[in-house]
């Protein structure tokens, strides 16, 4: 199996499980790219019409794949929390986050990794 990069007989039941939603997710977006183009991409009203539908279930499905997640995986719900509902900008919140108090102090210049000598 291509979806798994160690040895089956290695990994754990909830390792393999959050493997399936992860593979499940990455399809259902794949799906909801092709309908997406397919609906932009034809001229027929009818068409456009069940393709949106269709491209809108997968997103359900989707969704439904990144709760599981959510609840299953570490990490994802503190993650989704941070980015997910929020006004501000998107790829910022990490530097806000990680920043904290050194932001007074102008731009990092560290990467956030510390003294590497």
């Amino acid at each position: 199996m291509t979806d798994y990069h160690e040895p089956f007989d290695h990994l754990d039941e909830k390792t393999l499980n959050i493997a399936r939603a992860l593979i499940s997710l990455k399809e259902e977006v794949e799906a909801i790219n092709w309908y997406n183009q397919r609906a932009a991409a034809t001229n027929d009203e009818t068409l456009r019409a069940i393709l949106e539908h269709n491209r809108d279930e997968e997103i359900e499905h989707a969704v439904m794949a990144i709760e599981w997640l959510r609840r299953n995986m570490d990490v994802w719900d503190e993650e989704l929390r941070r980015y997910l509902f929020t006004d501000g900008p998107i790829g910022h919140h990490e530097d806000d986050h990680e920043a904290g108090e050194s932001r007074s102090s102008g731009p990092r210049k560290d990467l956030g990794i510390g003294n590497l000598e």
